[in-house]
């Protein structure tokens, strides 16, 4: 294994040693995380020769790893409705936080998550999907338990009803035109609709 000072003795072997090729998911992968903003911003309008420049590839790495723009744009839809990275973002939050921060981290990355699926939706004209976590879909209340497990006394409302209220407020949040509020003001919003008052401060607990 050649180091950087030693780069000049031999070129060559030096930048065989550098640039090692992509597997082929792996390539995969990263054109479509490059193209994904791109896909957003103007749709299936867009040609294949900004989504290769998007990517930093030839047009011609472009076809041989995905064979031709639609089934690039149908790879890249799978991604968008992909929940997985927002389930391991939910599962990262530290549970010893406060209950106010953990609800907060909680719609801010529900909302981002459901704004980039919005805005794809509406960019690429997709129909046939339903633009957010399936509410027929636990994992979001089953990931929400463990999050909050030194809460459950606070909630006035079961578990699956506290993720109905965070997906609803998020996803009515990433809608176009609606008012931007603050993701402070939206998780105290939920805060609201799911803990018990407090009675001797009058206020929720």
């Amino acid at each position: 294994m050649l180091k950087a000072g030693e780069a000049f003795t031999d070129v060559r072997e030096f930048s065989r040693a550098r640039a090692k090729p992509l597997a082929p998911e792996d390539r995969r992968d990263a054109i479509l995380d490059a193209v994904l903003p791109l896909l957003r911003e103007k749709g299936r309008d867009v040609s294949s020769r900004q989504l290769a420049e998007a990517a930093g590839v030839a047009e011609g790495t472009l076809f041989r790893a995905f064979g031709d723009k639609e089934t690039l744009i149908a790879a890249a839809i799978e991604r968008i409705f992909d929940h997985t990275p927002l389930w391991a973002s939910l599962r990262a939050i530290d549970t010893a936080d406060p209950f106010e921060r953990k609800l907060e981290t909680v719609v801010v990355l529900l909302r981002g998550h459901l704004q980039h699926i919005v805005a794809a939706v509406m960019a690429l004209r997709i129909e046939e999907r339903h633009p957010g976590p399936d509410p027929e879909d636990r994992q979001l209340a089953l990931i929400l338990r463990d999050v909050f497990a030194d809460d459950i006394d606070r909630f006035a409302v079961p578990l699956d009803v506290v993720a109905d209220y965070v997906r609803m407020v998020a996803f009515a949040s990433a809608l176009p035109l609606m008012p931007n509020f603050g993701d402070d003001v939206l998780s105290g919003l939920v805060a609201r609709g799911i803990l018990l008052p407090d009675p001797l401060e009058g206020q929720f607990r």
